[in-house]
């Protein structure tokens, strides 16, 4: 049998990696429960064991040089690997549990038709949901991770941008008709809108890329539902101020796009949680999943 490589110490890793993760030493050190001196030490031996600096220390600031960074690179994935292994030995009733917030619409268009995959990938993890409102207050708390539409988040918190949404405006066929197949200011101004009260800033930003800044409608309705605001259009109740995620799908007549603009709503999705939720196995299996499934 060919004779066993030499390993660094996994405490040494899990010190190199954390550091890198988290972004800070003084975090990695309380999340291990170490003092910084300890870290240190840690990140030290494992510096000798490569013979390469991969940290720079300056006023107890730790900054990954050039081989710290392609080190990461090349172990964390490694790391992964590992803790992948050693999951599919465990019990298959030692369920993992993810517990994440996300809005109602992202999970019903674009999360659940993907799930199956996650599933068939990692069969042990089963998930939790909350749909309620100011789910990035709730981070830490009554949930590890969530999928929110902000202009952009908390920046204390991991995030990563899901997409870029463009806005549109849909009206009822017969209202459609009625404002005519170009912008109108005194057409326009005699109609209602119906916004989301999530997304305060899309009606403005429509109305600026439209020359139209001067339009003062005769009401601005204020949903905290898209369905509902889709629903109140289909009525004929207003025009509504939607997302891309808002379309209805394909052939289905009820309602029509208003004018041929391409528009950049201010909002985007993000994934986000804590930092420190990023050394959990649930939170890790579920964001690395998301990200490379491009949703």
């Amino acid at each position: 049998m060919p004779a066993t490589r030499r390993l660094p110490p996994l405490r040494a890793l899990e010190a190199f990696v954390r550091t890198v993760r988290l972004g800070s030493a003084k975090a990695a050190a309380s999340e291990l429960g170490l003092s910084p001196s300890a870290l240190s030490r840690r990140v030290g031996a494992l510096e000798d064991f490569v013979g390469k600096r991969l940290f720079t220390r300056q006023h107890q600031a730790m900054k990954l040089t050039d081989d710290g960074h392609a080190f990461y690179a090349a172990v964390s994935p490694k790391l992964e690997d590992l803790a992948e292994a050693v999951e599919s030995q465990m019990e298959a009733s030692n369920v993992m549990r993810l517990h994440l917030g996300v809005p109602a619409l992202f999970a019903g268009t674009r999360l659940f038709p993907r799930l199956p995959e996650l599933r068939k990938l990692h069969p042990r993890l089963h998930i939790d949901f909350d749909t309620g409102a100011q789910l990035e207050s709730e981070l830490g708390d009554s949930i590890d991770a969530a999928i929110v539409l902000s202009k952009e988040p908390d920046p204390a918190l991991h995030s990563v941008r899901l997409d870029h949404n463009k806005i549109h405006a849909f009206a009822s066929p017969a209202l459609a008709a009625e404002i005519g197949a170009t912008p109108d200011l005194a057409r326009l101004s005699k109609q209602t809108f119906v916004i989301s009260t999530d997304l305060p800033e899309s009606l403005d930003v429509w109305k600026g890329a439209l020359g139209l800044e001067r339009l003062e409608p005769a009401a601005i309705d204020h949903f905290d539902s898209a369905q509902l605001i889709i629903a109140a259009a289909v009525q004929g109740l207003g025009i509504a101020i939607v997302h891309d995620d808002h379309f209805l799908r394909p052939g289905d007549e009820r309602l029509v796009r208003l004018f041929d603009a391409d528009i950049d709503s201010p909002y985007s999705y993000w994934f986000v949680c804590r930092p420190r939720a990023l050394e959990t196995r649930p939170v890790r299996i579920f964001h690395d999943w998301l990200i490379k499934a491009g949703l």
